[in-house]
């Protein structure tokens, strides 16, 4: 799953890689090492201009909320809870399979946090014994060092208590796809660590490799057999993981010192 993840990237800097055509300066967000649901992000998406005559789509930086409300909800209380969606039935879920034919995105990051539980705590699980576990966070990203592609879904809601005209009418939220963790060996792997990210956690964000990015924004592929296409994982081999802090578990805690690599887990594990 992904329910925390990293992106301190400029907008200038994300422009640059996924060649977009526009983004607005007030829609600017200061880098965050420590995302949570609910928090705004930022998203590449193709989509025609609001109110302009042309109406090809373009390729924007937009700044969205974290958690999918789908359109017909009545409030928007539940999309806190759906910040993921699976990509084995996306297609087919009521909260998903519109934005999934037609309001595909990317979700740009720097990579995304993971816990283990520690080992001792396991065992109390096993056991059945009620234990708050202590967890160790781990930070996974791509081993070269490039952008973490996620491949997203957005969405738009109306907020009907409000007047047309309210700068807060209009909410837009989106939801990270996921899919199996790869049980191949990491490019680069903690020497006391998991070797493989099935080893951290049996789900990850989808990540998109740039021969997918223009494939998965195009608003014009609406066939669902095609587009599952889309959801097969990544290349094997691409990704790095290593141990980082606890303080990332308290999301209060937001600074680039949340990313330093540990010599070796804080919590013992498994591994």
């Amino acid at each position: 799953m992904c329910g925390r993840y990293a992106a301190s990237r400029r907008p200038e800097d994300l422009a640059g890689i996924f060649e977009v055509e526009k983004w607005e300066p007030e829609e600017v967000l200061e880098p965050d090492y420590n995302v949570a649901p609910t928090k705004e992000v930022y998203a590449v998406l193709d989509r025609p201009l609001k109110d302009a005559d042309d109406k090809r789509p373009v390729r924007q930086l937009r700044k969205l909320k974290w958690g999918l409300v789908p359109s017909w909800a009545k409030t928007p209380e539940g999309g806190a809870r759906m910040i993921n969606a699976r990509a084995e039935t996306v297609h087919e879920k009521p909260s998903y399979r519109r934005a999934f034919a037609t309001r595909r995105c990317v979700l740009p990051a720097d990579g995304y946090y993971e816990w283990v539980t520690g080992v001792q705590e396991r065992d109390l699980e096993v056991e059945g014994k009620k234990k708050r576990p202590r967890k160790q966070p781990y930070f996974v990203l791509p081993a070269d060092g490039t952008v973490f592609a996620m491949a997203g879904l957005y969405e738009f809601w109306r907020d009907g208590t409000l007047p047309d005209d309210h700068p807060q009418a209009w909410w837009v939220t989106c939801s990270v796809i996921t899919t199996e963790a790869e049980t191949s060996p990491l490019a680069v792997a903690p020497a006391d660590g998991p070797h493989a990210l099935a080893d951290i956690h049996p789900r990850m964000p989808l990540m998109l490799t740039p021969d997918r990015w223009d494939a998965w924004l195009d608003p014009a592929r609406t066939d669902v057999d095609d587009l599952r296409s889309l959801l097969e994982p990544p290349p094997a081999g691409l990704m790095r993981a290593y141990p980082v802090s606890t303080a990332v578990s308290n999301v209060r805690n937001n600074g680039p010192e949340l990313l330093k690599e540990l010599e070796g887990p804080e919590e013992g594990t498994l591994f």
